[in-house]
């Protein structure tokens, strides 16, 4: 199934993002290392502003999306793991602890 593509004036066309990204690209390129009339200079500053728009916009809606996915995945599986405490498995008290340390031979006494 397809995704419908809006956009903020319905007659535009759809661009995607990776050609909008190129094309910002190349209009900033141009507006670096070229001497363009100042009438270009504003023309493609336009454009570049509306290309800069639509990448931010497919950007925020893409992270929303994928924000959405994470959070749906994270309440499944916490829908699927049992809690253990909650089934009575309880660690024994004279169950012995995992150390942290490498055990020693020694039979020091150590507090921490």
């Amino acid at each position: 199934m397809s995704r419908k593509k809006t956009t903020s004036d319905p007659g535009a066309p759809v661009v995607p993002f990776e050609t909008a990204l190129a094309e910002l690209e190349s209009i900033v390129a141009a507006m670096e290392e070229d001497q363009l009339p100042l009438e270009d200079l504003v023309a493609n500053y336009e454009k570049g502003s509306k290309l800069l728009s639509h990448c931010e916009t497919v950007l925020t809606s893409a992270r929303k999306r994928l924000q959405t996915i994470s959070e749906r995945q994270a309440a499944g599986n916490a829908a699927e793991a049992p809690d253990s405490l909650d089934d009575g498995d309880e660690m024994a008290d004279d169950a012995p602890a995992t150390p942290d340390a490498p055990d020693d031979d020694d039979d020091d006494i150590r507090l921490f």
